[in-house]
């Protein structure tokens, strides 16, 4: 998982991501009754949970910003509401900054993905994957990440893909997992966008993400977690 919230962007990406689409669907796209793809929406509450985690507390804005369901990596898979509850802020929020976003064609599922830095000089990478909910906000499944020995560049301009709405995506081949293994999963409404995460026994975990281009699947993320 991530440690956790946000450095200084430049003026010009948070516009972007803000006036991409951060207010929802359209009325248009509602009357046709078909979900699109914003990841507009999905960076501005990306930036509004690191934001949180600075202002409130890291584990006060986890705990906001969480589905229901949702499952994060301490380094085994927990529940996060259930490992969250009554959870002691730490006293310095990790901050991190979202460089690429990945949505499904519809936007009921999209992936973060971007550094984050420690107070005490460590830093490294996080992968959150975002679902939405009923009233159109969004809500994080699953995050994870990992430590790095060299910082992952804070980008000028967050890069964004979205899958193909056209073709008719089959699902791709399931990580291998064994017995003993954990696995957690999920796909969007429309089938386009896909991720999963196998735990192994000795608590390391390979997370994968996937889109559907119009003829095949590529990788938003494929990450490798070692054992800690």
């Amino acid at each position: 998982m991530r440690p956790g919230a946000n450095g200084p962007l430049a003026a010009a990406v948070i516009t972007l991501a803000l006036a991409s689409c951060a207010s929802g669907p359209s009325l248009h796209q509602r009357a046709e009754g078909r979900l699109r793809a914003n990841p507009g929406q999905v960076v501005a509450t990306e930036l509004a949970f690191a934001r949180a985690a600075q202002e409130d507390g890291q584990w006060t804005a986890f705990n906001h910003f969480a589905d229901g369901d949702a499952v994060m990596f301490v380094p085994e898979a927990v529940r996060a509401k259930d490992w969250l509850k009554g959870r002691a802020n730490p006293a310095n929020a990790v901050r991190w900054q979202p460089a690429q976003v990945w949505s499904s064609c519809d936007g009921t599922l999209a992936v973060t993905k971007g550094p984050w830095q420690r107070a005490n000089g460590t830093v490294g990478y996080f992968t959150t994957v975002w679902k939405r909910q009923r009233n159109d906000e969004y809500r994080w499944v699953m995050d994870q990440g990992d430590g790095l020995q060299q910082p992952l560049a804070v980008a000028d301009m967050i890069g964004g893909k979205t899958a193909a709405c056209n073709g008719q995506p089959t699902p791709p081949a399931d990580l291998l997992a064994g017995p003993a293994d954990t696995i957690n999963a999920g796909v969007s409404r429309d089938g386009t966008l896909r991720w999963q995460v196998v735990t192994h026994p000795d608590g390391s975990r390979m997370a994968v993400a996937t889109y559907w281009d119009g003829s095949a699947w590529q990788d938003a993320i494929r990450e490798t977690v070692s054992a800690q």
